[in-house]
């Protein structure tokens, strides 16, 4: 879950798009101005991209992380 700068929600989903993690973002409304869905290999590239790749996304002012794991 992201929130960005006011008017920025568009902006910040086109640069999640990019990254090849991102399987999914949304503009919400709300709490959080955009979610976006992840997925990755293991545990370390998925916390990279959160701390390396989004949060360094211009605009970005904070996120929340929701990590989600499977088993099979």
């Amino acid at each position: 879950m992201i929130n960005c700068d006011i008017g920025a929600e568009e902006y910040v989903i086109e640069e999640l798009k990019l990254l090849s993690q991102v399987k999914s973002a949304y503009v919400t409304f709300g709490a959080y101005d955009v979610i976006a869905e992840l997925q990755a290999p293991s545990p370390e590239e998925f916390d990279q991209t959160v701390s390396r790749k989004i949060r360094n996304i211009s605009r970005v002012e904070s996120t929340m992380t929701l990590k989600v794991t499977t088993s099979g």
